[in-house]
């Protein structure tokens, strides 16, 4: 039914009256049907599961994620307002859902409408790479970003991440963590602080309405002010605690890893690394003291996995194919880095107690680099092989 009515439409697109919007209705056909043909480059044959497709799995799964994130800014709003008891989980998940819907809407409006209009000015296809990047900036942001900024931010990501240096696939930085920077960086009250991290208006009806001086800090946050951190292990995995709004399940998180593992998207080896450097990192610190906070030095190592952006980062931002290592080797090397770096930024900057977005946009421009050295090595290696044959 889908094809016949694409069929019906594309004269209309290709040679009638919206020809001018041949690439619009190209991307939603695209996006709607599976190409039933299979094209060649060079020597590789490519079969119909397109880029799109490969997209689309990784938002399936960064739904478990997503979900959870929803139901948690209902469960802290209840938490904060004393109404746990009396609040129920239907409640609290509509609660996220009406206050989570309208940044993702915002996110995908402006995002593709900005690539919409890029792709109608370069005659192009309208390319597929920010169907993943619409779902993870609203994700990683914390629940009080007003809706105007989200707008502003992805408005930079999209023109000064992605379309500036040619598009998908061309980026070098992972275009969801410039737009958290530029937020960070830009509008450092609002990404940051005890003050942003719980939802405090009704919405539709739904929550309660909380005190605008009431405060929350994130468990890296109270770590950060000298305190002991409250948050229990059960929360930590279960996703039960302040925090951005897709990354602080580390359930959830796991049940995307394991299917971007299964479908072959994502590489087990970056994953691994991060967790790896991340774990040997924490233990140096907890081992020798070193610190500008010793309350952050001596959060225990497999804590610091688990809280803030770390597992969230690991999985679904540094395996991004464009902007990670390529070679097998580099990918050890790439996600190694960047685990020890995630760890050394929150243990040795004593006003930022996080660390995996400055870690993995760090590590984007030393990709190149690390899999220009092992590709020469290869080429050198098997230079010398072929001359003693």
């Amino acid at each position: 039914m889908l094809k016949k009515i694409f069929d019906t439409l594309r004269p209309t697109f290709t040679e009638g009256k919206l020809s001018a919007f041949r690439s619009v209705f190209d991307g939603f056909e695209t996006f709607a049907l599976v190409p039933n043909t299979t094209s060649k480059s060079g020597v590789s044959i490519h079969d119909s599961i397109d880029s799109k497709r490969i997209m689309s799995m990784v938002v399936i799964a960064l739904m478990p994620a997503l979900l959870v994130g929803m139901y948690n800014i209902g469960y802290q709003n209840a938490l904060a307002a004393g109404a746990l008891a009396t609040t129920s989980c239907w409640s609290m998940f509509l609660f996220g859902l009406a206050v989570m819907l309208p940044k993702i809407i915002v996110s995908y409006l402006v995002g593709l409408g900005i690539e919409f209009v890029v792709a109608q000015w370069k005659h192009e296809e309208i390319q597929e790479g920010y169907l993943v990047t619409g779902m993870l900036i609203p994700m990683i942001v914390p629940v009080g970003t007003p809706l105007w900024m989200l707008a502003v931010a992805v408005a930079f990501s999209v023109i000064f991440a992605k379309e500036i240096f040619g598009g998908t696939g061309m980026n070098i930085f992972n275009p969801a963590l410039i737009a958290r920077a530029f937020l960070f960086f830009a509008y450092p009250t609002t990404m940051s602080g005890d003050a942003v991290w719980v939802a405090k208006d009704q919405f539709l009806g739904l929550g309660h309405q909380l005190p605008d001086t009431f405060t929350c800090a994130t468990p890296l946050g109270e770590a950060g002010a000298g305190m002991e951190i409250t948050t229990d292990m059960a929360s930590m995995f279960t996703g039960l605690m302040p925090g951005s709004i897709g990354e602080t399940s580390v359930i959830a998180i796991a049940v995307g890893a394991f299917i971007l593992l299964w479908a072959g998207i994502a590489s087990w080896r970056t994953m691994v690394s991060v967790f790896v450097g991340g774990a040997l990192m924490a233990m140096l610190f907890n081992s020798t003291g070193c610190a500008s906070n010793p309350a952050v030095a001596q959060i225990p190592w497999f804590e610091h996995l688990m809280l803030g952006g770390f597992c969230f980062g690991a999985v679904f931002m540094a395996t991004d194919p464009v902007t990670s290592c390529r070679t097998e080797k580099g990918k050890y090397i790439y996600g190694f880095l960047i685990g020890v770096l995630a760890i050394a930024i929150r243990v040795l900057n004593p006003g930022y107690p996080e660390g995996m977005m400055l870690a993995i946009l760090f590590m984007n421009m030393f990709a190149p680099l690390i899999d220009y050295f092992y590709v020469s090595n290869n080429i050198n290696r098997r230079a010398k092989r072929a001359k003693q044959q």
